[in-house]
């Protein structure tokens, strides 16, 4: 018996003041899958996460969240998101890692309860997951920006989320960083089962990690088997992104 995907997105397009920012796109993430969504500048990734968030409505085509209508879809607790880092979090921003994190849990039960020992449990678990228990009390704006998304994700685990959707989360990030950032999702995909749908430019580091690639440019160009987008030639990239690509690709 197959099982429902996680995300379908059904001969959809999706148009902008009459622009075409998508067009007939036809795209499945599977429970499990750690997906990595690459593409060019204004390839309408963005565009596709908020289709999937239920915060825009498609020209025509279908969007589905768990076999139900993402823009009716009510168990938001089980879709976690980690936007890019907008540096908003300066030296003075009055906010801990663990005031940060609960913020995350605030929105599952609600602004008018009080947490329990249990929420207080659950939030140092999120906290310890990314390892960052050492500065559950630290300012958030005193974090250097890999530290400072580690803690966005804590946020989003808080509420156990079944998906986790990133949009380019290491911008600003240092490489080292990034290495350790993949490495954290990584273990959450294998070890708690977590979906991951990713928005990336890091083409080398994501084949390492990713169950599956997609290539969008206003239409899916591939969707399939990290090996198999590294085995494409860069002519075919350069086709995909409309510019010239010189292709590096990290050693598994």
């Amino acid at each position: 018996m197959q099982k429902t995907p996680v995300i379908s997105l059904k001969n959809v397009n999706y148009a902008y003041e009459e622009k075409t920012v998508l067009e007939n796109i036809n795209f499945e993430l599977q429970e499990g899958s750690f997906m990595g969504l690459l593409g060019p500048n204004g390839g309408g990734k963005t565009t596709l996460i908020k289709l999937v968030l239920g915060l825009l409505k498609p020209t025509s085509g279908t969007v589905e969240l768990y076999g139900k209508p993402a823009s009716r879809f009510k168990n938001k607790h089980l879709i976690g998101f980690v936007s890019q880092k907008s540096n908003a979090f300066n030296k003075g921003f009055p906010a801990t890692v663990y005031e940060v994190v609960s913020m995350g849990l605030t929105a599952k039960i609600g602004y008018m309860h009080f947490f329990t020992k249990k929420h207080k449990k659950i939030i140092l678990d999120a906290i310890d997951q990314v390892g960052m228990a050492a500065y559950k009390n630290r300012n958030i704006g005193e974090l250097s920006g890999g530290q400072q998304q580690r803690v966005f994700i804590a946020r989003a685990l808080v509420s156990k989320p079944k998906l986790l959707i990133l949009d380019e989360p290491t911008v600003g990030v240092d490489s080292e960083n990034v290495q350790r950032f993949y490495e954290l999702l990584h273990r959450l995909n294998v070890e708690k089962g977590i979906t991951m749908l990713l928005i990336t430019h890091d083409t080398g580091i994501i084949t390492q990690y990713a169950t599956d690639i997609a290539c969008l440019n206003k239409h899916i160009h591939f969707h399939g088997k990290p090996d198999d987008y590294i085995a494409m030639n860069e002519a075919d990239l350069s086709n995909l992104y409309g510019h010239p690509i010189n292709k590096v690709v990290h050693d598994h």
